[in-house]
This record gives structure tokens, C-alpha cells and sequence, in this order.
């Protein structure tokens, strides 16, 4: 008595039910006479490059929808195949109109696999799967981008904290917040599951963000306030806000209208073509003189990076009644 299996096998390599095995897999047909250049494909074929069903067409012409990119190395691929012993594959972009699809083309290479100049192979649609691919590689290296510069700025925070404080305990209190302030910032911006845009957050909601730490301090309640016009910032602007945020308001909280019950903060900003315009307005606090010394490795940091990563200026305005700051940035730079 026959087994199941042994009455089934058969029925695997009957036509048609070697046609459904194909079509389900989107597995499409070709043969290419290698002499002549003729290119003979099943509909789905057609179909899955865009050319209209049982039009005559040559490799080279089926080469004309390739991408740009990828024509040489293909008809390179293709042209070499009788050299090639065994099976080959090679994934390709064509152009179908404005979309742009991914195609494996597979086949049995070298004098074995030609039959009377006629080579045979397949075609699939492997799109999703290269979307994917770009879509892991992207985020390893987006990954990888945003470990190394937080590494960076941790190690310049740690640097410019033991040098202004005197204790490991004042050392250990300052670097927290200020690496806690740089995650709260970058929790505005991390991507979600099907973001197409770039990671950005909203001014006003960023520098509420960054000033909180300083309201769980109990430094003030209400005496901070907010006033931007809706604008977005960048993953990289991000981090420099935080570091400007901190510093000025550690220095507030120190020396400044925060370090005292009735002073008050203001941030305000304008946006021109030219130029976005931030002002940090401090008031109601101690009275206040320019430095004499030299600047410190915090300001130095912040002035450095509003140059050279925002394309920017900062002025500082020692006022008796309190600190001015005025921050000057290129709007492109901004939603970097």
C-alpha cells in the first residue's frame, strides 16, 4: 500500500500545479538566447517590470528600465554568466514610472545550464526585503552616530564639571543633571514606529523640557517663562540647546535671578529668514557685572558649538538688572 507522500510527490511536477507552486512563491519566468540577445517572459514577468504583456523585447531593452545605478554592473553580470559554473543571483533597482522596485534575478550559469543558446532563469520581487535591509542598516548606523556623540558630550560634561567643582559629591550632583537634561531633551526627539520625517521636537516644548530639572529643584514656581513662535529642532540642534540650557541656568541658579525667591526668567524668540533670534532675559535677581576673567570651559563649549554647529552667534549683555543672552542661529541649521 502506497504512503500519502508517495501519492503526492507526483503531483508536484504536473504543469499545473507546478504553475500555482510559482505563482504563490511570486516567482516569475525568463530564458535568454545568449546569441541572439531574444528574452522571452512569462505575464507576471511583464507585470513586475512595467512592460506591456507579450511585447518583443531584448535584454537590452529590458536593461533600459534598470536604474542608473545598477545598468553596468548588471549587463556585466548577465554577460559573464556562461563563465559562471553553477547557479548565480544578483539583485537589482529597476524603474517602474515613479516607483522604484528591487528584482533578484537568478539563474544556472555556464555551458551546463544553456540548452541550444537558450539560458533560463527567474525573476522576483524582492522589495520589501531590501526595504527592510535599509531600514536596519540605517537605524545600526543611526544607532551607532548617536552613541558615539552622546559618548563625546558625556565625556566633555565630565571634563568641564571636575574642573568647576571642588568635591566629587558637587561633581557627581552636577554631571547628573546634566546628562539628565541631555536625556529629557532627546526623549523629544526619538523616532516612533512609522515616523517618515526626520526626529524633531518643538522649540517651546524643548526648552520646557530643559528647564524642568530646575522646577523638581524647587528653584522656582511660575517665575520661568516661555514665549516662542512653533518652530522644530533637529536631532544635532537638540544637543546644543541642551547644553546652552544648562549652563545658563546653572549659572542662573548660582549667581543669578533664579538664585533668588523673586527673581524671573524669560525666553523669547523671533524667526526671520535670515537669522532665528533667542533671548534669555534674567531680572529681579542679584545685581550683576561682566566677568573679569577669563570665560569658563562651560561658555567656552557653548559658544564653540552655537558657531560652528548652528552657524550662530551668542552675546552676553551684563545689565545691573540682570543677564541678557542673545543667541542668533541659522534656521537651516535649526531642524538639523
Amino acid at each position: 500500500m502506497t504512503t500519502k507522500a508517495e501519492t503526492l510527490k507526483p503531483l508536484l511536477w504536473q504543469p499545473d500545479n507546478l504553475v500555482r507552486a510559482i505563482q504563490a512563491a511570486g516567482v516569475t519566468l525568463w530564458s535568454w538566447n545568449v546569441e541572439t540577445d531574444a528574452l522571452a517572459m512569462d505575464d507576471h514577468a511583464y507585470d513586475l517590470w512595467g512592460i506591456p504583456r507579450n511585447t518583443e523585447v531584448s535584454f537590452e531593452d529590458l536593461s533600459a528600465h534598470i536604474h542608473p545605478a545598477d545598468r553596468d554592473r548588471v549587463r556585466a553580470a548577465f554577460n559573464a554568466t556562461r563563465a559562471i559554473i553553477g547557479p548565480y543571483e544578483i539583485d537589482f533597482r529597476i524603474m517602474v514610472g515613479d516607483e522604484l522596485r528591487w528584482i533578484s534575478g537568478r539563474g544556472q550559469g555556464d555551458d551546463e545550464g544553456i540548452v541550444r543558446d537558450l539560458m533560463f532563469g527567474i525573476f522576483i520581487d524582492v522589495t520589501g526585503r531590501k526595504q527592510a535591509e535599509e531600514g536596519r542598516e540605517l537605524l545600526a548606523g543611526e544607532m551607532s552616530h548617536r552613541v558615539k556623540n552622546m559618548l563625546a558630550i558625556a565625556s566633555g560634561l565630565a571634563h568641564i564639571t571636575a574642573l568647576s567643582t571642588k568635591t566629587t559629591s558637587q561633581m557627581a550632583s552636577q554631571l547628573t543633571r546634566r546628562l539628565t537634561a541631555l536625556g529629557r531633551a532627546h526623549d523629544l526627539v526619538r523616532p516612533v514606529p512609522g515616523q517618515t520625517r526626520a526626529p524633531s521636537s518643538l522649540l517651546g516644548d524643548l526648552l520646557s523640557v530643559l528647564l524642568a530639572p530646575y522646577d523638581d529643584l524647587g528653584a522656582f514656581s511660575g517665575r520661568i517663562r516661555v514665549s516662542v513662535p512653533r518652530m522644530r529642532v533637529g536631532d544635532a540642534a537638540t544637543t546644543i540647546f541642551a547644553l546652552i540650557v544648562h549652563e545658563l541656568a546653572t549659572n542662573s541658579l548660582k549667581y543669578g535671578a533664579l538664585s533668588v525667591d523673586k527673581g524671573t526668567l524669560d525666553v523669547s524668540s523671533t524667526a526671520r529668514d535670515e537669522a532665528v533670534t533667542i533671548v534669555w532675559t534674567e531680572s529681579g535677581g542679584p545685581k550683576v557685572k561682566a566677568p573679569i576673567h577669563e570665560p569658563g570651559y562651560g561658555t567656552k563649549l557653548i559658544e564653540q558649538s552655537i558657531m560652528d554647529s548652528l552657524q550662530g552667534s551668542i552675546e552676553y549683555d551684563w545689565v545691573e538688572t540682570g543677564l541678557v543672552v542673545t543667541m542668533k542661529v541659522n534656521p537651516a541649521r535649526l531642524i538639523l
